[in-house]
C-alpha cells in the first residue's frame, strides 16, 4: 500500500522472504494439518468483553523482548515467568511477539507461555499471508493481530474470515481515520487503536479519543501504546474505554506483574 510507513514496508519485505522460507520447511498443506491439531482456542474476545461490560479493566499484557525503535527492552527475558507474573497480577489476556528479526520474538515463546497460564493469547505478528494464520492456530494462538496499515481491504477480509473459521478471534489494529473506516466495514466485534504514529513514533492518547466517535458503541475498543500511568488509565475510563494493550511500560520493570498492578490498581 502506498501509504504504508517505511518501517512497515521493510518488515513486510522481510516477512515475505520468511514465509517463503517457512513453506520450504513446512508446506502449506502440512501447516493446515498442524492447525487442525492445535489445542482448543480460548475465548480472547469474550474474556475482554466480559471484563469491559462490568466496567473493569480488560488488560492485554504484552510479552516482547525488543522493538525496532527502542532496541532490547529486557535482557533477562523469560516468557514463561513473565506470563505467570502477568496472570497472577490480573491480566485478562496476553500478547506475545513472534517476529524474529525486528522484535527478537519466537513462536516457541507463545507456545511455552500459553502452556503456563490459563488466559487467552494473541499472536502479535505481521500477518500478510494465510500461511501465517494457519501457523498461528498450529502454535495454539487464540487470536491474531491484523495491521490495517500493511494490508489491503481484500486481505483484511480474507485473513479475518480465515482466522474466524479456525476458531480464532481477530484484533485489527488501526492508526488513523482512514484505516478505521476500512476496518469498520468488516463488522468485527473489536478494534485496536494504536496511539503510536508509525512514521514519527510519537505517541498520543488523543488518537484513541479522536477516533471513538466513529465506532459503534457495541464494538469493543482496545487502546494500544502510551498507557504509562494510573492517570492514563483514568483518562481512558472516563471515555468509556476499558480495554488496554500494554507492553513496554511493563517490560522495562524488574517485576512486570507488579508494574501492571501499580498502573491498573
Amino acid at each position: 500500500m502506498a501509504s504504508t510507513p517505511d518501517i512497515l514496508k521493510t518488515i513486510i519485505s522481510r516477512k515475505k522472504i520468511e514465509i517463503s522460507e517457512g513453506k520450504k520447511i513446512i508446506s502449506l498443506e502440512d501447516m493446515i494439518d498442524k492447525s487442525k491439531s492445535g489445542l482448543p482456542a480460548r475465548g480472547f474476545y469474550k474474556a475482554l468483553r466480559d471484563r469491559s461490560e462490568l466496567k473493569k479493566n480488560a488488560i492485554i499484557a504484552e510479552i516482547k523482548k525488543a522493538s525496532p525503535s527502542r532496541g532490547v527492552l529486557r535482557e533477562d527475558f523469560n516468557p514463561v515467568n513473565i506470563a505467570k507474573s502477568y496472570e497472577s497480577a490480573g491480566a485478562t489476556c496476553l500478547s506475545i511477539l513472534t517476529d524474529k528479526d525486528f522484535f527478537k520474538g519466537n513462536n516457541q515463546y507463545l507456545i511455552d507461555a500459553r502452556a503456563s497460564v490459563s488466559i487467552p493469547v494473541i499472536r502479535k505478528e505481521f500477518i500478510i499471508d494465510p500461511y501465517q494464520v494457519y501457523e498461528a492456530r498450529a502454535i495454539n494462538a487464540d487470536c491474531i493481530l491484523l495491521i490495517a496499515a500493511c494490508l489491503g481491504d481484500s486481505q483484511l477480509k480474507d485473513l479475518s474470515q480465515l482466522a474466524t473459521s479456525l476458531s480464532m478471534d481477530v484484533l485489527i489494529e488501526v492508526h488513523d481515520l482512514e484505516e478505521l473506516k476500512r476496518t469498520i466495514k468488516l463488522n468485527l466485534p473489536m478494534i485496536g487503536i494504536n496511539n503510536r504514529d508509525l512514521r514519527t513514533f510519537d505517541v498520543s492518547l488523543q488518537t484513541t479519543i479522536d477516533l471513538l466517535s466513529e465506532i459503534n458503541s457495541d464494538t469493543l475498543v482496545i487502546t494500544e501504546s502510551g498507557i504509562l500511568s494510573r492517570e492514563d488509565v483514568e483518562l481512558m475510563r472516563g471515555k468509556g474505554i476499558y480495554g488496554y494493550l500494554v507492553g513496554e511500560a511493563f517490560m522495562r520493570q524488574p517485576n512486570p506483574g507488579k508494574a501492571l498492578q501499580e498502573i491498573f490498581a
